[in-house]
């Protein structure tokens, strides 16, 4: 039956098509509504002024701000005072880290001749490094401070070794290339 349907429609499409309302119609319509709570107001359209918007972003701004820079002021309170908990390792702790400075800048120079080996040095010193961050992180919510802080400057007593170590390592890795130049020439 609606296959019946749809011809029908195909075939007499033009006469359907010649029929519109009129103009008029939607006057005609409004006219028997029921009128509303008074008169219908158009609704206006709210537009903001350059000078609102900049207001707005500056405020914006300004209160950002004044939060970055609590949180900045915060961040300085954490910084715990070393010497308060312990003198002696306060004056280790610098001691050791001007000393680990030192011997990271000397192993930087054998980057240049050994990338790999400076490579596989640096990982290894790099996660003796992160050790230490951890426990000074640990340190400002810990009950037992003196403790943490003696782990981290057993950490960086160990980071010293270390670099003593692999600069023994390349000492020895140049002294044998001088050998081995050295041996050529006799030759």
């Amino acid at each position: 039956m609606s296959k019946r349907l749809e011809d029908f429609i195909k075939t007499n499409r033009d006469e359907f098509d010649d029929l519109e309302p009129s103009a008029d119609l939607w006057a005609k319509i409004e006219k028997q509504l029921p009128p509303q709570h008074g008169e219908i107001k158009k609704r206006e359209t709210k537009t903001f002024s350059l000078g609102f918007v900049l207001r707005v972003a500056a405020t914006v701004i300004v209160v950002m701000g004044i939060g970055f820079a609590m949180y900045l002021r915060n961040e300085k309170r954490r910084t715990i005072d070393f010497a308060a908990i312990n003198p002696v390792y306060a004056q280790q702790q610098i001691q050791y880290t001007s000393l680990i400075e030192t011997k990271r800048s000397e192993l930087k120079t054998m980057a240049k001749s050994d990338p790999q080996l400076y490579k596989e040095f640096s990982s290894e010193i790099a996660k003796m490094d992160s050790t230490y961050k951890k426990l000074n992180s640990e340190l400002a919510t810990s009950p037992n401070q003196e403790r943490v802080l003696h782990a981290m400057i057993r950490n960086l007593q160990i980071q010293t070794e270390v670099l003593n170590q692999q600069l023994n390592v390349v000492e020895q890795f140049n002294q044998m290339k001088k050998e081995q130049k050295n041996e050529s020439k006799n030759i």
